[in-house]
């Protein structure tokens, strides 16, 4: 899941970004509507967190234009304000959940994963494919009824490989769905955990590389399991 954090307290919204990675939650920051905005036209975000007060466009404003732009990305309203009637005011911009600060880093991680199954109503909650079995809300995931225990990296990397439903995905792809903006575009951090990945899933081989495109779950013509 890669969310993004609009918030104008940067300490707390560190603090947030790296409470949600250790849940294998990437997240992008930005401080001010304008950096929101601009992170939202070119990322693909499966949540938006707004803190309604940030300065430049609002978080009212910013959830005026998510929802105007037809994306159907979910939002999550975070604010110091918990009167009735603010939150009247933001259900009624498009916001599907509400979080009153200060809260529980808990809290947020259960909400957001909430407002990613509802997205997502139309997948099972449970994804199997191929001998594997993956619980999202559990973080637990199983081949052929063997329980394999994974990173939070790696559970990421599985998480969308199989959202594929056995399409391919690119390093490019897998880099944007797993880690954040930070990452390195040269890195070889992808190759390496899907090739830790694979081995934990252990034998036969079950992500096949499909040369110069990307990874799949299952083994096709033209497919590999090198890394």
């Amino acid at each position: 899941m890669r969310v993004l954090i609009v918030e104008d307290e940067p300490y707390l919204a560190e603090a947030v970004r790296d409470g949600l990675r250790l849940e294998a939650i990437a997240a992008d920051i930005a401080g001010d509507g304008d950096a929101a905005l601009e992170l939202l036209a070119v990322n693909t975000y499966d949540i938006a967190v707004l803190d309604r007060d940030v300065p430049g466009p609002t978080g009212d404003e910013i959830a005026e234009r998510i929802v105007a732009s037809g994306s159907g990305t979910p939002i999550l309203m975070l604010t110091a304000a918990d009167r009735l009637e603010d939150k009247v005011t933001g259900f009624g911009l498009g916001a599907d959940d509400y979080l009153t600060k200060p809260f529980e880093l808990r809290e947020l991680v259960l909400r957001l994963r909430a407002l990613d199954r509802r997205r997502a109503h139309n997948r099972p909650p449970v994804r199997e494919i191929a001998g594997l079995r993956v619980d999202p809300f559990r973080r637990e995931v199983y081949r052929d009824g063997r329980y394999v225990a994974l990173t939070r990296k790696q559970f990421a990397v599985l998480e969308v490989l199989v959202s594929a439903e056995g399409g391919v995905v690119s390093a490019e792809e897998l880099l944007k769905r797993a880690w954040d903006e930070n990452a390195d575009p040269f890195t070889n951090a992808v190759r390496i955990t899907v090739s830790a990945l694979r081995k934990r899933l252990g034998e036969p081989w079950i992500i096949a590389t499909v040369a110069g495109v990307g990874y799949r779950i299952g083994t096709a013509p033209g497919g590999s399991a090198g890394a």
